[in-house]
């Protein structure tokens, strides 16, 4: 494992021995990151992340933050970060809520810039979403998705096909 010496890691967190960290990262308690991930300066990783291996999270991005929604109370859930992800700049990942208990970003997806996924949301395997993409709430994008820049997408709101994704995933 590389930290930086100017990186916070909680001691409780749970990180593969090659996971590099750069400065001034902040990695909470309730956090598990997998093998050949890399951690950028400044990204900050809150309780309840898991992220598989060999994921890249650029300077900025915040993983697991408490969700933007009045019916979270204060329960345990999770933001969970499938493999070979790349999260660019200033990305956001919420955490679910008890309605789905996670929000699920899937293998080999790129997030661009400045990309916000909710609480409770679904992003497939190899999905692109572009620099600015905002998904509301419990919204479902399947695989290979590709959403274009500055697209913005209502709370709820979900494709057929991604149901039956959605109840494939939450039951394996």
């Amino acid at each position: 494992m590389s930290i930086q010496p100017l990186a916070y890691i909680n001691p409780a967190a749970k990180i593969a021995s090659s996971v590099i960290i750069d400065p001034f990262a902040v990695i909470h308690g309730n956090v598990e990151i997998g093998a050949g991930t890399w951690i950028g300066s400044n990204v900050t990783i809150m309780d309840g992340a898991r992220i598989g291996k060999n994921c890249r999270i650029f300077p900025g991005a915040v993983i697991s933050a408490i969700p933007q929604d009045l019916k979270f109370e204060g329960e345990d859930t999770l933001a969970v970060i499938g493999d070979n992800t790349t999260i660019r700049e200033f990305v956001t990942v919420n955490r679910g809520t008890k309605d789905r208990w996670k929000t699920v970003v899937g293998s080999d997806v790129l997030l661009m810039a400045y990309v916000h996924i909710a609480h409770d949301c679904i992003v497939g395997n190899s999905a692109i979403l572009a620099n600015g993409v905002t998904l509301g709430g419990h919204v479902i994008i399947g695989d290979y998705a590709i959403l274009g820049g500055l697209t913005a997408i209502h709370q709820f709101c979900q494709g057929r096909c991604a149901y039956h994704y959605c109840r494939w995933l939450f039951n394996r």
